[in-house]
């Protein structure tokens, strides 16, 4: 039976608060499907999840769908309507859009896409079970002064303020432009999400409204990002439009800022398993607001 939100449940995942620094190895599986079967991966690619935290495919979208997604992302970023929402977070400095959550209920053509088999089949296969759209966005980096994304790991925040039990999550980036080296693609620590890293620190009420421009509260201090990055080392994610990387939600990943002339486009989609769905935030005094952690829970 799935808990309700307000059913107390053991924390087996203690961040936030008084809590102390440490890294404790993961109480949960990665792969969550009997033999990885039942699914469009194959073998290989299930047993490269389950090592490495992630999977990168060449090409998961055909072109013409990349360049419906890429004008439908043109027309939003320039609604005034939507700018002033509060879905729209903007750089600090630049007052560019950084980020627009909730874009599948925004728009039909990303609507289309989270039903897309080509990203939800994938993930039922990893996670076991149904699954549901907990996050979506999309990330802008503009070239010249495109900002970072610290060293994170999604689950650490998903649990302390949304309230997710455990790491059952996966998520999708999809490009909309391409990822280079150099224009602040995503970088993912192989191995790491079989670790927990604690981060104290207690979390402000609507913490989310700094946290989603610049995170402080719920990143990993330099001793353990040190450890992880010595013992798994540091994989940059690049390819054309219309590649993707499957990641799972306990991945040590961030990006570095972006001063190329070459903006950056991803829509990022987060696939919680219908057996995880969310009780009361575990190191947060109330939730994050829906659109930025969903609590309908209705099967894709």
């Amino acid at each position: 039976m799935t808990p309700s939100l307000t059913e107390a449940v053991t924390d087996h995942y203690p961040t936030r608060n008084d809590v102390a620094i440490g890294i404790e190895p993961r109480r949960d599986p990665v792969v969550w499907t009997r033999d990885g079967n039942g699914g469009p991966l194959g073998p290989a690619s299930v047993e490269r999840f389950d090592t490495d935290g992630f999977l990168s495919i060449d090409a998961l979208v055909d072109a013409d769908v990349v360049t419906d997604l890429r004008n439908e992302l043109d027309r939003l970023r320039a609604d005034p309507a939507l700018a002033a929402d509060e879905r729209s977070i903007c750089e600090r400095d630049s007052g560019q859009v950084r980020s627009i959550f909730e874009v599948h209920r925004i728009s039909p053509a990303f609507a289309a896409l989270v039903r897309d088999p080509r990203l939800v089949g994938p993930a039922r296969q990893l996670l076991g079970s149904d699954v549901y759209v907990h996050q979506s966005r999309v990330n802008f980096k503009p070239g010249f002064n495109g900002r970072e994304f610290y060293w994170h790991s999604d689950f650490e925040t998903w649990h302390a303020e949304d309230g997710m039990p455990t790491p059952r999550a996966v998520s999708v980036s999809l490009a909309l432009t391409e990822n280079l080296d150099s224009n602040g693609s995503l970088m993912i620590m192989p191995g790491s999400h079989r670790w927990f890293v604690s981060c104290p620190g207690a979390t402000p009420p609507d913490h989310y409204r700094s946290s989603l421009v610049e995170q402080e509260i719920g990143t990993p201090d330099d001793a353990s990002l040190t450890w992880l990055a010595d013992q798994h080392g540091i994989q940059q994610i690049t390819g054309p439009a219309g590649s993707a990387v499957f990641f799972d939600s306990n991945c040590m990943h961030g990006s570095s800022s972006n001063i190329t002339p070459y903006a950056r486009s991803n829509v990022f989609i987060v696939y919680n398993s219908v057996e995880n769905t969310l009780v009361e935030p575990y190191g947060a005094a109330a939730p994050r607001p829906t659109f930025i952690a969903s609590r309908v829970f209705d099967p894709v």
